[in-house]
Parts: structure tokens; C-alpha cells; sequence
């Protein structure tokens, strides 16, 4: 099997679980969080749903600098309802299967640099950052559970049932 194939299916399986965690995103508790040193869940619930976009990046651009000079920030407005979440996954999930089928095995052998402030932080194949990018995506994933259990909002099933979906 191809990378590209590969990651495509693997793509397909996490959106399909992230939506159905932002499905269950409690309206009106966007800046709710568990714990002083915890993120926001509006800040969380909009990695989940946006995340299929650093596929995109990882493929198309050669480095990405995460702690850019101020004023180079690049980062969209967040999303702060739970259709805005959904277009959202829907959308950036659209744009990396788009990516993902123009793009080369080849290509995703070929180095990429994750930068803060200008400074190599890490670098690797493309393909060793989409597979991560993957598993961080899975591990907020489980996190925005946690956070939807602690509000009292249903808690999906994603990889077997849980206490309130026996759907699986």
C-alpha cells in the first residue's frame, strides 16, 4: 500500500471519530476549562476540528515556524459554535484529501523542519510528521472527552462504547 493511501484511510477514520466528539460540544461552554493550567475547551475543540489542515501544511510547505516574529502570525478565528466546528473539520478534511492526492510517496520522504522562533526545534521526513500529527490529533481528541465528561455532555463512542454511547 501506498503512503498516500495509507494516510487517506487513516485520515478518513479520525475525522469520522472527531466528529462524532465535536457532535457532543455543549453550546455556551467555549471557555470552560478543568483546571487554571488547562486549555480552554473552545481553543481544544477547534484543534480537533481543524487539525486534517497541518496535513496540508506538512505536504506543501517545507517548515513551519510555530513561534513566528509578532505580526506573522497566521492563525484563522476561531470557530465558536458547533456547525462552525463541523464546517470546519469538514473543510480542512476536504483540503488534506486534496493534498494527499497530489502529492508523492516520494514526496512524503523528503525533509521537513518544525521552527520556533527561527530555531529548528525538530526535523524529519514528511511522512514521520503526518503520522504524528495523526496520533496528536487522537491524543486532544481524548482529551476534549475528558473535558466533555467533566461538563456533563455525552461522551461518544470512538474506539468501543463508553458509558453513554454503546453504539460501537
Amino acid at each position: 500500500m501506498k503512503l498516500t493511501e495509507f494516510f487517506r484511510q487513516e485520515l478518513d477514520r479520525e475525522v469520522e471519530r472527531s466528529r462524532k466528539a465535536i457532535e457532543q460540544v455543549p453550546e455556551g461552554q467555549f471557555n470552560w476549562k478543568p483546571h487554571d493550567k488547562s486549555m480552554i475547551f473552545g481553543y481544544l475543540a477547534n484543534m480537533v476540528a481543524t487539525m486534517p489542515s497541518w496535513i496540508s501544511m506538512e505536504i506543501d510547505l517545507d517548515e513551519l515556524d510555530v513561534a513566528p516574529e509578532p505580526g506573522k502570525e497566521t492563525r484563522q478565528p476561531p470557530k465558536e459554535t458547533k456547525e462552525a466546528l463541523l464546517k470546519g473539520l469538514d473543510e480542512t478534511a476536504a483540503a488534506a484529501r486534496a493534498t494527499l492526492e497530489k502529492t508523492s510517496d516520494e514526496h512524503l520522504m523528503t525533509s521537513w523542519k518544525l521552527l520556533a522562533r527561527g530555531n529548528v526545534v525538530w526535523e524529519g521526513t514528511r511522512q514521520e510528521v503526518i503520522q504524528d500529527t495523526i496520533n496528536h490529533w487522537a491524543h486532544h481528541r481524548g482529551q476534549m472527552t475528558v473535558y466533555l465528561r467533566l461538563m456533563g455532555a455525552k461522551v461518544p463512542a470512538l474506539y468501543g462504547p463508553s458509558a453513554d454511547d454503546q453504539s460501537f
